[in-house]
């Protein structure tokens, strides 16, 4: 499990280090996180379907299962801010499973309510990510849940 962490904070660290990267610089480490975590995990970008809330970057599948929805923001926004912005107010009402993330911390919400939160690391002024193993034990624990919404809120895809 460390591993696929250090892999991930590795590119993460390198996109930041060249200087132009942006929150869309940073979905495919996301994407490749995620469906390393369990099997038959699936990650979509920008998914085509649309919800009657808008249009959450990422779905996440489990075979035709979908699981959830992750909302992207650039490393380092304030994720507090964002949480009571519109858009993430029509996304906690609507979806029942949601995971809001600036790729370092992670905030799972369970029908619009905070379930749980954890921080992988923070940028330091130099622009280091400084991450601690408890850290990533914390985000592997969220990111790993065995049944992230109960049987009765999956739904499949038409």
């Amino acid at each position: 499990m460390d591993s696929i962490f250090r892999t991930y904070l590795k590119t993460l660290h390198d996109d930041l280090d060249r200087g132009n990267a942006s929150e869309h610089t940073h979905r495919t480490a996301l994407k490749i996180l995620i469906e390393s975590l369990r099997d038959r995990l699936a990650a979509t970008n920008e998914p085509r379907q649309v919800t009657e809330c808008g249009k959450p970057d990422m779905a996440v599948y489990q075979g035709p299962v979908l699981l959830g929805y992750l909302e992207t923001k650039d490393v380092g926004v304030n994720l507090d801010v964002e949480e009571r912005s519109p858009q993430l107010r029509r996304y906690r009402a609507a979806l029942p499973n949601l995971i809001l993330t600036d790729y370092l911390e992670f905030r799972w919400y369970v029908n619009g309510e905070r379930r749980a939160q954890a921080v992988l690391g923070r940028v330091d002024r130099s622009g280091r990510i400084k991450t601690r193993k408890i850290d990533l034990s914390a985000v592997g624990g969220l990111l790993e849940q065995p049944e992230i919404i109960s049987q009765d809120e999956k739904y499949k895809l038409n």
